[in-house]
């Protein structure tokens, strides 16, 4: 049976094979961990809280990607791959692709339009993808 992977893996697809490398893993781990812990920060401004909640975001999912020993390259398709990667289902994937879609919205033509309700739930989904993170067996050294 092909998995979901498998069927996004290849020459001009969004993925590609690559072995989990556990020193990545927890760079990418630390890195979305650190950067939840600030959005928490009230005293931020919301526009620097949602940057901080999306990128943990981004870096969480991507990590469980890589532990599944494929490299993306397309931002998006981390949170879509959440069912597969961690399990995780549309309550989760879709605050993250909401996020996803107003990053690019402030990206690409400056309507950065956030409030602390979206905030709030992307620290929610954070908090849920690092929990199932956590749970994984590490990785098997090389």
């Amino acid at each position: 049976m092909t998995s979901a992977f498998d069927n996004l893996a290849g020459p001009g697809k969004p993925l590609r094979a690559e072995p989990p490398d556990a020193k990545e893993f927890a760079g990418l781990q630390r890195s979305g961990l650190a950067r939840l812990k600030d959005a928490n920060q009230p005293a931020l401004a919301v526009e620097s809280r949602f940057d901080l909640a999306y990128n943990a975001a981004h870096a969480l999912c991507l990590a469980a990607l890589r532990w599944h020993g494929y490299r993306s390259g397309n931002r998006f398709i981390v949170f879509q791959l959440l069912p597969h990667t961690l399990g995780l289902g549309p309550e989760v994937w879709r605050v993250l692709s909401k996020g996803h879609d107003i990053r690019n919205l402030g990206e690409y033509e400056g309507d950065m339009n956030v409030d602390e309700r979206i905030v709030a739930d992307l620290i929610t989904a954070c908090q849920k993808v690092d929990n199932k993170l956590g749970a994984l067996p590490p990785i098997e050294p090389t």
